[in-house]
């Protein structure tokens, strides 16, 4: 294995357990651990570490260790509102054939997710839920608007993991809401998509006060 492949995949796998929770918020890693643990040197751990610090997710100490990084409620927050923003955008400009091919194969992902619920696999029911919604911004066929949605796709992965026990309680209700949300994408009704929309989002949000119709009222206003 070559240094550059190590380190790709020292990334992948750390990245991956900040994402999925198994490295908590707050916890500390140290660079013989995860080398060790790896199977690798410590250089292709030290590069990766280094990218994920870029990227947010772990702040590296000098010679005492990495401290890993969660999302702020303001984060958490800020991100809804930005998909918010992106799917119903998407939605909105959709032409109607495209709509429609795009519905059959999400009926098809929330049959996915209904057997990933009663096999109780997280997992498979988070990456199919990303799927699922990356589907409406597909819809909108902005390759620029698809391109900012996936620089979201760990930050909702990671909000996902987070909801842990919450999410799992809500699998039956999330995918009948994903089933509303598909069939106002095939009728083309951007206003009671964008209302399923944010009440859907909403439920995974930190219980502050602030809720997400707060930061974009003018997609919800009375036509």
């Amino acid at each position: 294995m070559t240094e550059a492949s190590a380190s790709e995949r020292a990334y992948r796998v750390i990245r991956d357990g900040i994402l999925d929770g198994s490295h908590q918020p707050g916890a500390m890693l140290g660079e013989a651990s995860l080398a060790q643990a790896l199977g690798v040197s410590r250089t292709p751990v030290r590069a990766a570490l280094a990218r994920l610090q870029e990227e947010g997710w772990v702040v590296v100490y000098p010679k005492r260790g990495v401290l890993v990084r969660g999302l702020g409620d303001r984060q958490v927050l800020e991100l809804a509102d930005a998909r918010f923003v992106l799917e119903t955008t998407a939605v909105d400009r959709a032409p109607a054939d495209l709509r429609r091919r795009l519905a059959d194969r999400l009926e098809e992902s929330i049959a996915a997710q209904r057997e990933a619920f009663a096999a109780r696999e997280v997992r498979s029911f988070v990456e199919l839920t990303l799927q699922f919604h990356r589907g409406f911004v597909e819809a909108g066929g902005n390759e620029v608007l698809l391109e900012l949605y996936d620089r979201l796709s760990d930050r909702h992965r990671f909000v996902l993991f987070a909801s842990g026990a919450r999410l799992l309680a809500r699998c039956a209700e999330i995918v009948d809401e994903h089933q509303q949300l598909t069939d106002r994408l095939r009728a083309g009704d951007v206003r009671a998509f964008a209302l399923i929309l944010r009440e859907h989002i909403g439920e995974v949000l930190p219980q502050q006060g602030q809720q997400l119709g707060d930061l974009t009222p003018a997609l919800l206003a009375p036509s």
